[in-house]
């Protein structure tokens, strides 16, 4: 097993070091250096300027991280609902001075090998990131984003295209009704539809009534159209203003060219303001309040009626604060330091946001391991400290809201009655002559939508900056009781990642449904002589986190060939590797599946979480949906994760008794937790190794032994991937619609084209990705006003066509049609090709965190080697091959493809005899 050299990790903090040679009062290119403080806890050292002239405030984290990320963060404060500071922050991305092309943001996602790129409206800030690992890269991005933010164009039909606008339903036709549109108007409709998110909102909105939390940041739907484009325009005078502005940098790259840059390109063009943006403290109760609200009835979710009241009752006072709970927080503290994710910088920019945008100190907030001593202190001089705290913030507290949420049948129709009144006052202060501005003006949006754009203004990276080939992970091979295992040394900072992959094959097909639920309770439920609440509390004492999930791995070279499992994750320092799979132990040799209290609230909350994740993931369930006819292992997706699992969950939440589920936990278990059908993963630093395989090795062995019938070893362990070939599996096409309590739509189409390892999987990948930036994202975006859209090539072998909150159904999908004809027309030149590459490769290329090396291999077989030939077929992807590839596979006559539709009560679909109506 430790074949090979050892080496030791170090964390070189280059990066680190040279920030410390800053010193305060240093003066850089038109800043000053506030603050210079070594966060060892995080590997990083923090640097705190301020802008001389503007007072823009900055904070630099160097980190030895080739992940680099900008960000800007506006404070943002409106006094109405009307979302101005959302629609703002979509508009200042559709074009500024130096960029004046539409829609510069969309297009650099296909012009840069960024790792990231966004932007976020909160309460009371905006903020715009982005990350990549390329230099030069880097001062593109951070070019168009200054621009953007600085100096947009605000054209009043980007306001009209992003915000609202009243149009004729069909622009073409004056005759045509006219109706509200807009890209934010869609996307908040669809916000709305999600009944946590709105409770979330009435619950800021009511508590904090006197001041910016008491409007809708984001836009209520029946606001929004009383927002003018005069009032957007004031917004972004006075708000996105250096002297209102904090900017963020981390990573390896050096701070003075970010300075430089940023004062060249922008601050130099500013002078001080007072910004006056300030929120002033919310006056205190002097006693508690309570309200109502109603939301729409949740289709999905459990039946009330039909479930036991569940009271959750919180004891405030006397409960006391158990010691061992208290460390198990700080224990969760410290795994969070240590482990590295690949979005660090990203992570670091949104913690800081919230406290630094109210003045707070951004570097004090990074410096966790002092807060956790502070609170040590606090809590050996005081044992009553927490109590105390509770005593002052809960018990005490008058400014206390009790908020109560119920749904209401005819919620749905109240909104879109309450929606018409409003189009129809709108309407009625129209004369003739607007109505015929309106349709022009519709007209000549459509036709600006509809021009080939120039884009040559945007600075762009080229396909030959993308690197050849792929850095090699090395993985050991060994095994530990019979069972294969992979070892993979990495710098994980001290801890140990552990996987094993258990098959499903011996797995009677009526137990199938459960599988899911039985992942989610399996780990929650107690085992060997801890109860649920003991077992949880060691899980946090001792462990990052121990979860079960499915796992369906379609084939790299048949379509029609699977693997299915249950995949087992779990973490820990490494002083703990003993106590973790000791837990894994007693959930493989005697868990609790017997408390039928604990398991109802465990189904109530995992059904209603189903339920509740619809109106956001609406796409994911029409796309696996639209695909389980077509594949083997699309049709097992569909019964783990999509909409037939939800139905389920709905019928087990709804049983008065649950006798018949807690009978078939251990059946499932008994096929599942069986090393007889399992692989391990380990990743871990190589000081760790040997000591991991040996407790791995005791872990084995004792489950094991537990198990009534051995069966002998088997001879070969390298031959562990169990997969399921289904010959007699025949694709058929199928529409299916699910009619939803929401007001948008979540469209998608699915074809069955070719696995991994086929010569045109190259091409059709690259093609998925050109018809997404050069024609999709025009017609299902820009011009329907979905939030969303575009196609994508999975790995399963399906080329999928989607849209997200989308106000159109069935007219979408002739938008995929007329994509697949533009495609097979070839009307798309070479630089097209190149961007889309760029786009792939930043996927590719994306970065992967020391706990996840090594898992492609494990999982799905898929080598260094496999990567780098489809890497090599990527780079070598022709005009031809596209126009190949579209005429073959994406061809109505040549396709077998499978279509799905989540959304609102459609007369169209239920008229239309091919479609399913769920």
């Amino acid at each position: 097993i430790l074949s090979g050299e050892q080496r030791t990790w170090r964390l070189k903090s280059t990066s680190a070091e040279t920030a410390l040679r800053y010193r305060p009062g240093q003066r850089i290119h038109g800043f000053t250096v506030k603050e210079v403080a070594a966060v060892p806890d995080l590997f990083l050292t923090a640097v705190k300027l301020t802008h001389d002239r503007t007072g823009a405030q900055y904070l630099h984290a160097a980190r030895d991280d080739s992940n680099n990320l900008f960000s800007v963060q506006f404070r943002t404060t409106p006094l109405d609902s009307t979302g101005v500071p959302h629609i703002l922050e979509h508009t200042v991305l559709c074009g500024s001075e130096k960029f004046p092309c539409r829609d510069p943001f969309f297009k650099m996602l296909n012009r840069s090998l960024s790792t990231f790129m966004n932007a976020f409206t909160a309460s009371d800030y905006t903020m715009y990131p982005f990350s990549t690992q390329n230099g030069k890269d880097f001062q593109n991005l951070l070019s168009v984003y200054l621009d953007a933010v600085f100096f947009p164009c605000l054209r009043e039909q980007d306001f009209w295209q992003e915000g609202w606008r009243l149009e004729n339903e069909d622009p073409t036709d004056p005759n045509s009704p006219l109706v509200f549109k807009g890209v934010v108007f869609n996307e908040m409709k669809g916000v709305f539809s999600d009944n946590e998110r709105l409770y979330a909102q009435h619950l800021q909105n009511k508590l904090y009534p006197d001041h910016t939390y008491s409007v809708v940041s984001g836009g209520e739907p029946l606001a929004i159209p009383d927002l003018t484009w005069e009032q957007l325009k004031r917004f972004h005078a006075t708000h996105y203003h250096p002297s209102n502005a904090r900017f963020f940098t981390y990573g390896d790259l050096p701070l003075e060219q970010h300075l430089k840059q940023i004062e060249e390109e922008a601050l130099s063009k500013f002078e001080r303001i007072d910004p006056n943006t300030d929120v002033p403290p919310q006056p205190h109760w002097s006693s508690p309040r309570e309200d109502h609200v109603t939301c729409g009835p949740d289709a999905l979710a459990p039946d009330p009626s039909r479930q036991n009241t569940l009271c959750v009752s919180f004891l405030l006072g006397e409960t006391g604060f158990v010691e061992e709970r208290i460390e198990a927080l700080l224990h969760k503290i410290e795994i969070q330091m240590k482990h590295q994710s690949t979005n660090f910088g990203l992570s670091l920019a949104s913690y800081v946001a919230s406290s630094w945008n109210h003045g707070g100190d951004p570097v004090q907030l990074l410096q966790i391991g002092d807060s956790v001593a502070k609170f040590r202190r606090a809590l050996a001089e005081n044992p009553r400290f927490l109590q105390d705290k509770v005593k002052h913030y809960f018990k005490e507290n008058t400014h206390r809201l009790t908020l109560s949420m119920s749904p209401d049948e005819a919620y749905l129709e109240k909104q879109a009655k309450a929606e018409e009144e409003k189009l129809q006052r709108k309407i009625q202060a129209l004369s003739d002559s607007d109505r015929k501005e309106i349709y022009e003006k519709g007209l000549e949006l459509l036709a600006t939508q509809s021009e080939t754009q120039d884009a040559s203004c945007l600075p762009a990276l080229k396909v030959c900056d993308i690197a050849p080939t792929i850095p090699v992970t090395p993985v050991q091979i060994g095994s530990a009781g019979g069972v294969p295992v992979q070892y993979c040394e990495q710098p994980t900072n001290g801890l140990v990642y552990f996987r094993a992959m258990c098959s499903l094959n011996t797995l009677p097909e009526d137990l199938r449904l459960y599988v899911p639920l039985f992942c989610s309770v399996v780990t929650r439920m107690g085992s060997g002589g801890l109860d649920y609440r003991q077992q949880a509390q060691q899980m946090d004492l001792r462990t990052g986190g121990m979860s079960v999930s499915t796992e369906v791995i379609p084939d790299s070279t048949e379509l029609d060939v699977y693997e299915q499992g249950v995949l087992l994750s779990s973490s820990c320092l490494e002083r703990n590797l003993p106590h973790m799979f000791e837990l894994w132990s007693d959930i493989f040799n005697s868990p609790r599946f017997d408390d039928e209290e604990r398991l109802r609230v465990l189904v109530m909350r995992s059904a209603q979480e189903l339920a509740n994740g619809i109106s956001y993931s609406g796409h994911m369930y029409a796309m696996t949906r639209a695909g389980c006819y077509l594949t083997p292992a699309g049709d097992l997706q569909e019964t783990f994760g999509g909409m037939e699992q939800v139905k389920f969950m709905k019928r087990i939440a709804e049983m008065s008794d649950l006798t018949q589920v807690i009978r078939t936990l251990p059946r499932i278990k008994k096929h599942l937790l069986n090393p007889d059908n399992m692989r391990c993963a380990v990743n871990t630093t190589p000081q760790k190794l040997s000591d991991s395989a040996t407790q791995l090795e005791s872990f084995i062995k004792d489950v094991a032994a537990n198990r009534k019938e051995r069966k002998p070893v088997r001879p070969n362990i390298i031959e562990v991937k169990k997969l399921i070939s289904e010959q007699n599996f025949q694709p058929c096409q199928m529409k299916t619609f699910f009619q939803m309590p929401f007001p948008v739509n979540f469209v998608s189409e699915n074809i069955r084209t070719v696995p991994f390892s086929h010569e045109d999987y190259a091409s059709l990948c690259v093609l998925a990705r050109m018809m997404t930036a050069k024609f999709l994202h025009g017609e299902i975006r820009e011009k329907g006003g979905a939030y969303g859209g575009g196609a994508r090539m999975g790995g399963g072998g399906l080329f999928t066509f989607y849209s997200y909150r989308d106000p159109n159904s069935v007219q979408t999908l002739s938008a995929f049609r007329k994509g697949v004809d533009w495609a097979k027309s070839g009307q798309f030149t070479q630089q097209d090709i190149d961007e889309a590459k760029l786009s792939i490769f930043s996927a590719v290329d994306s970065p992967v965190a020391p706990a996840n090396k090594g898992m492609g291999r494990f999982l799905s077989g898929m080598t260094d080697e496999m990567k780098q030939s489809h890497r090599e077929r990527l780079f070598a992807v022709t005009h031809e091959d596209l126009v190949g590839s579209a005429e073959r596979y994406l061809s109505v006559g040549q396709r077998t493809c499978g279509v799905a539709i989540l959304g609102p009560e459609n007369e169209t679909i239920k008229k239309d005899p091919s479609w399913i109506v769920k």
